[in-house]
């Protein structure tokens, strides 16, 4: 019987092996492949009552991104507008992890394709990125359906076994909709992005941040923190007045509410307090309740929960707590974090799960009693169609986990708590009359604890009520009037954003934790730890006034939330992905070319609050061109202008700057900058040629100084290829560096000392290597500290094949081809001492790397 062969990819490595465990039971061999992330675990077994060998490997996240060509990415020569009609790309979005050549070379001899990505919306689209790759590969299956989707929330392994029981197929409306809205926030974000990042931060200069962003879902997520803003200072506070009478009784002292509440007259409040207070007066019982009333025991939870529950519970915000959800999903300890239904499916095992934690030193005793009373129904809620709730898989302790603890602790206990009884308490209220004002007191005492015997926060108090007999008239202990003012509502907290966002439809469960990430990324609000709540900067506010000044729909969420239906019309097979997309973007056109055309308006807004470039910069070198002084402004995005010649020059973003030795440029005459970072690398730059190169490609701009330039073939001159790994860098000889010498690497941070204090002079040759390829070094040595075994003073020699040369070279940034230990080998690596240049037996990892090192010096001398 023929056997067949069965490619089965998952999203993550991680969860291929935990798949492979559980399929093949432990019995499965292990080897690369092309990726160097991604494994590939291969087992036999059954596929369908055939024999076959299995291959199980992952893809790291999404196998492709998507962009504008190349030709629409440079911000200087693109109009933003045309971004709305440009094409797209699609990209690797990881062109290191080789992820479409990895699945290729995987697919060629494979029968079937079985897809384990995440099941949501995300996962689907990725199945269609895997099946580019891997169908066009696909060796014939006798007409059968070849390609197969799993659908599981869970990575226990009954649950995978499960799902490839009950195998079905991948959801092109659903991939099609997550394409759709890349496209749309793709094009409209950039337009509005680089339009008003090039016209502010080329006037204001101190906006404090390197992008002034726009996002469909980012700025409506921004408007609800400025809108409650705005509430807190037109919030103008009112005086309020209230009766407080005290009582006492069998020793303890009780505090009485007034049944009115307050008043906001004084007068009539001064009215109130007259008649309490007569010396007659006394406060006499007129009724006593009792009953049973009972606090509901908590819904599933969904994402959206327990992100709140984790910012106001634990003090961990959206974003770290999705990371955090998502790690222990993938260690096989939660089901799957991205849910929106709070509802237990009916064949969901919850006896099973409860099962799970009865060994738990913190919880076990209570789940076992738990079982033993039966659980309570779980509370009716959304089904979604998409995952169960958010409940733990198996049993973890702290020592396990780490910090993951805290967030799996919350869950598990609310998970228990959902299926605990509600907590009974029995509530006393007394009700006095005091010279026909009415006043009351309550009680409770807990009858059964219910779900708040598990769940932190949840747990009730008694709170006693001495006995009293109706009509019984006590006397009043202490009566006043009190003064108060109303209180502005407080900032949004994160718990509060999540929920607005939730309600309008911004964003999706997904994707709420980075929204909420990107406002405070941006500058447009601060983060207050203490309470997790987010206070709109001077940035922020001018952005969404400035919109609702042009546009008010900018901003408010009714236009995201129409583009998140029609998204979720794509996913139900209902409209066409084409209609959609060019329906958003023709709107969002049209709002772009009105925004541009009243962008004065934002402008007056923002010089009432910004500092203009002028006001904000300080001196630092001369302009070529009109030989004034050119500023630096040194908070991000670092820039300097000329007012003169009304021109910006971008410059290094990390590093503290003046000015280089009065030095000019010799190819347009501006004043050298010198850069040092806090690493300890620092170079000249001169501001026109690193805002515009002129050499080499433009794409470089600003990432690194090019070796043909003549400031740096004379200040510093390339010496050999860099050692970093990876890394097409050439590392140059630091002539500013005296007396603590070091080679700098032109791309990479790898940092070389050479010769400690002892060499006084030290310059770069036009001599190679014959060994090597590397520039000879032409050192003269301080008197009393040559290394030179005759004590002499100059050597002209390679830095990677001398003795005395490489023995007083380190690297300051981690493992390189250099020996460290003077006395560890001799010769210039032709056999002797540590094997030399060998077939790499016996030689070490040091000398492996030299060689390495050698022959990229080499490569870059051809």
């Amino acid at each position: 019987k023929m056997v067949v062969t069965v490619l089965m990819v998952a999203e993550k490595p991680s969860i291929a092996q935990t798949l492979a465990e559980a399929l093949s039971g432990h019995k499965h061999n292990t080897r690369s492949g092309v990726s160097p992330a991604c494994k590939v675990h291969e087992y036999e077994g059954d596929f369908y009552g055939q024999k076959a060998w299995f291959k199980v490997t992952s893809c790291a996240g999404h196998v492709y991104s998507i962009d504008f060509p190349p030709e629409f990415n440079n911000w200087d020569r693109v109009d933003p507008l045309t971004l709305f009609g440009a094409p797209t790309v699609r990209n690797e979005a990881n062109p290191k992890l080789r992820m479409p050549k990895h699945f290729q070379s995987e697919a060629k001899g494979c029968n079937y394709l079985v897809l384990w990505l995440d099941c949501d919306r995300e996962g689907e689209n990725i199945c269609y990125e895997v099946m580019d790759n891997v169908v066009p590969h696909l060796s014939s299956a006798g007409g059968q359906q070849q390609v197969w989707r799993a659908q599981f929330s869970s990575l226990a392994p009954v649950d995978l076994k499960k799902a490839m029981a009950s195998l079905g197929s991948p959801n092109k409306d659903m991939s099609d909709s997550v394409d759709a809205r890349a496209e749309m926030d793709l094009k409209l974000g950039c337009a509005f992005t680089r339009f008003q990042t090039k016209y502010f931060q080329g006037k204001y200069g101190d906006l404090d941040t390197n992008l002034v962003s726009y996002g469909p879902c980012q700025t409506p997520t921004l408007w609800f923190c400025v809108k409650r803003s705005d509430e807190i200072n037109a919030f103008q506070p009112e005086s309020y007045y209230t009766i407080d009478v005290q009582l006492s009784k069998a020793g303890k002292e009780l505090p009485l509410q007034w049944d009115r509440g307050q008043v906001f007259d004084m007068p009539i409040a001064t009215l109130f307090l007259n008649l309490v207070q007569d010396d007659k007066a006394k406060a006499v019982v007129t009724d006593i309740s009792q009953k049973e009333d009972r606090q509901a025991r908590p819904q599933a939870l969904n994402t959206v929960a327990m992100l709140k529950m984790a910012s106001t519970r634990l003090g961990i915000g959206p974003d770290a707590a999705m990371r955090m959800a998502e790690r222990l999903y993938l260690d096989g300890y939660l089901t799957y974090p991205r849910t929106e239904t709070n509802t237990y499916p009916k064949n969901f095992d919850l006896q099973g799960a409860v099962r799970a934690q009865t060994g738990h030193p913190h919880w076990g005793d209570y789940s076992k009693n738990l079982l033993q009373i039966g659980l309570s129904r779980a509370r009716d809620g959304t089904d979604m169609g998409d995952h169960p709730p958010i409940t733990p898989v198996r049993a973890a302790t702290e020592g396990q986990l780490g910090d993951g603890f805290r967030l799996y602790d919350m869950i598990t206990r609310h998970f228990l708590a959902t299926v605990s009884p509600d907590c009974k308490f029995l509530k006393t209220r007394v009700n006095f009359d005091i010279a026909g004002e009415g006043f009351s007191v309550t009680g409770r005492k807990v009858v059964d604890p219910g779900f708040t015997a598990i769940q932190r926060d949840g747990g009730m108090d008694d709170i006693h009520v001495p006995d009293f007999t109706k009509g019984e008239a006590v006397p009043l202990q202490k009566v006043s009037m009190g003064s108060h003012k109303t209180r502005p509502p407080s900032y949004l907290s994160e718990s509060d954003l999540l929920t607005l966002m939730e309600k309008y439809g911004i964003g999706t469960d997904a994707s709420m934790a980075t929204h909420i990430n990107n406002i405070v990324e941006r500058n447009y609000v601060t983060l207050e730890t203490s309470g997790r709540r987010l206070i709109p900067t001077k940035l922020g506010i001018a952005l969404v006034h400035g919109y609702q000044m042009v546009d008010n729909e900018l901003v408010i969420p009714k236009v995201r939330a129409n583009m998140e239906k029609n998204c979720t019309m794509i996913a139900d097979g209902k409209a066409e992905v084409l209609p959609v997309v060019q329906h958003c973007l023709r709107l969002f056109r049209d709002k772009f070319i009105y925004y541009v055309k009243h962008v004065d308006l934002v402008d007056q807004l923002f010089e009432s609050i910004f500092k203009t470039l002028e006001n904000s910069g300080r001196p630092l070198s001369r302009c070529g061109d009109c030989n004034r002084y050119l500023s630096v402004v040194d908070r991000k995005p670092v820039r300097m202008f000329c007012k003169t010649c009304n021109r910006i020059f971008k410059m290094p973003q990390n590093g503290q700057m003046k000015l280089y030795k009065e030095l000019k440029c010799p190819l347009d005459n501006f004043e050298l900058v010198f850069v040092a970072n806090k690493v300890g690398k620092s170079y000249p730059i001169c501001p026109c040629c690193y805002d515009d190169p002129p050499f080499g490609d433009k794409e470089e701009q600003g990432k690194h100084w090019n070796l043909n330039h003549p400031i740096y073939k004379k200040y510093r001159p390339a010496v050999m290829s860099c050692i970093g790994e990876n890394c097409p860098g050439t590392l140059c000889l630091d002539v500013d560096s005296a007396p603590k010498w070091q080679i700098d690497c032109n791309i990479c941070l790898q940092q070389l000392s050479i010769f400690e204090d002892k060499a006084h002079k030290i310059k770069a040759t036009s001599d190679f290597c014959e060994e090597c390829g590397s520039v000879l070094l032409d050192v003269t040595f301080n008197k009393g500290k040559s290394p030179l075994p005759d004590g002499g003073t100059e050597r002209k020699a390679c830095l990677a094949c001398d003795d005395v040369f490489n023995a007083h070279t380190v690297s300051k940034t981690g493992r390189n081809f250099f020996r460290r230990n003077p006395n560890a080998g001799k010769g210039k690596g032709k056999g002797k001492g540590k094997k030399g240049k060998g077939k790499g037996k016996g030689m070490s990892e040091d000398d492996k790397a030299e060689e390495r090192g050698r022959m990229m010096a080499k490569q870059n001398k051809k």
